[in-house]
C-alpha cells in the first residue's frame, strides 16, 4: 500500500477546504467515507494519493420519504436502505438493486455517495501488472479492447476506455429521475444522476463532473407513480457478490394493460448507467405482448458495439428488458 497521511477533518467545511476528488487516480488528495471500495484499491496500489481526507460522522444518513419523493443521505448505508419498509414498498427498484449487490458484511459499511463513485471492475484497471489502462494512467493504452473483454462495456465506449460502470444502484436511480445533491466551499449543486458520470471520450480518467473540492451530499428521487411498479433485473456469473454481465432496471406507469409511461436504464453494458429514451418511446402506449416488448427492446441496441467477448450482451441486454417489464408490470 502506497503511504499516506489520513486526515479527520472537525466539519464538512474543513474538510471541503483540502480540496480532495473523487473518481480519478491522478488527485494526490482524496475523500474517504465507508472505503469498501477505496481500501481495496489502495491495497493494489491503483490508488496512490498522498493523502486521505475522511468524511466519516461529516455526512446526513437519513432516510427521507415525503410528498416530494425519497431523500437518501450520502452516508445512509446500502444495507439501511436496503431493508426500509416504505423503500421497499415505494421504490423496490431501489431496494433490489442494492440487495443485489456486494455482500451482507459490504451493505452494512457501504455508503449511498460512495456506492456512486465506486470504480470499474475492468481487469486491466484493478492489475497494476497491466500497464496499459488510460483510466489508471493517461495516454497509456487501453489492453481491454483488443484483450479479453467478456465483462466489458458495448455502450457510449471509445477506442480509450471500454469499462463498465460497476454500480447497481446508479442505474435504478436513473430509471427514477433522480439527482445527486453536491456541496462545495462556495456552496451546493444539483446534478441529475444521468449527467454525473461522464463518457470516457479521450479522457477517461475523469469519471465524474465532480470538481475539487466537492463531495455528494445526498440522492434525491421525485415522487412518481412509476417508483411502485419498478423492477431491478441482474444477469451475472453467481448467484451472490457478482458484478452484472447485463442488468436492467424498469418502471412503469400504467392503465390497466396499457404503459402509459416508462423509464428503462441498463447496466453491465454502457461505460455509465445507461438510459435508452429510444425503448422508453416504444413502449409508450403499448401493451405487456411479448412480441411488442422485443420489437421496443431491440432499439436498445442502436449504437452498440461488441469487441469479440462482450459481443452477445447486445442480444442478453434486449431480453433482459423484455424480462423486467413483464415483471414491473405484473406489479400490483
Amino acid at each position: 500500500m502506497h503511504p499516506f497521511t489520513l486526515e479527520r477533518p472537525r466539519d464538512l467545511p474543513a474538510a471541503l477546504a483540502f480540496g480532495a476528488q473523487a473518481g480519478r487516480n491522478d488527485a494526490p488528495a482524496e475523500y474517504i467515507a465507508g472505503g469498501t471500495d477505496m481500501v481495496q484499491l489502495l491495497q493494489e496500489y491503483v490508488r496512490r494519493p498522498d493523502r486521505l481526507i475522511s468524511l466519516a460522522g461529516l455526512l446526513d444518513n437519513r432516510v427521507e420519504i415525503g410528498p416530494q419523493g425519497l431523500r437518501l443521505g450520502a452516508a445512509a448505508t446500502m444495507a439501511d436502505v436496503a431493508a426500509h419498509p416504505r423503500i421497499i414498498e415505494q421504490f423496490p427498484v431501489i431496494s433490489e438493486a442494492l440487495l443485489n449487490s456486494a455482500s451482507p458484511q459490504v451493505r452494512n459499511q457501504a455508503t449511498m455517495g460512495g456506492n456512486l463513485l465506486q470504480r470499474t471492475r475492468c481487469p486491466y484497471f484493478r492489475d497494476v501488472g497491466y500497464a496499459a489502462c488510460n483510466k489508471r494512467a493517461p495516454g497509456s493504452g487501453c489492453a481491454a479492447v483488443g484483450g479479453e473483454n467478456r465483462w466489458h462495456a458495448v455502450l457510449g465506449t471509445s477506442e480509450h476506455c471500454i469499462a463498465a460502470n460497476p454500480s447497481d444502484l446508479a442505474v435504478a436511480l436513473v430509471a427514477l429521475g433522480a439527482s445527486v445533491e453536491v456541496r462545495r466551499a462556495g456552496g451546493d449543486r444539483t446534478v441529475p444522476l444521468a449527467e454525473f458520470h461522464r463518457l470516457p471520450g479521450d479522457a477517461p480518467h475523469l469519471e465524474t463532473v465532480l470538481e475539487p473540492g466537492e463531495v455528494i451530499t445526498a440522492i434525491t428521487v421525485p415522487a412518481s407513480p412509476m417508483a411502485r411498479r419498478s423492477h431491478y433485473l441482474k444477469v451475472r456469473d453467481r448467484a451472490s457478490f457478482e458484478f452484472a454481465v447485463v442488468s436492467a432496471a424498469v418502471a412503469l406507469d400504467m392503465d390497466g394493460g396499457t404503459i402509459r409511461q416508462a423509464r428503462v436504464a441498463l447496466g453491465g453494458v454502457g461505460t455509465k448507467p445507461w438510459r435508452v429514451p429510444r425503448v422508453e418511446a416504444a413502449l409508450a402506449g403499448g401493451g405487456l405482448d411479448p412480441a411488442a416488448l422485443r420489437r421496443a427492446a431491440a432499439l436498445a441496441a442502436d449504437g452498440a458495439q461488441g469487441r469479440g467477448h462482450n459481443d452477445f450482451k447486445i442480444e442478453l441486454m434486449q431480453r433482459a428488458i423484455v424480462r423486467a417489464v413483464e415483471i414491473a408490470g405484473a406489479r400490483a
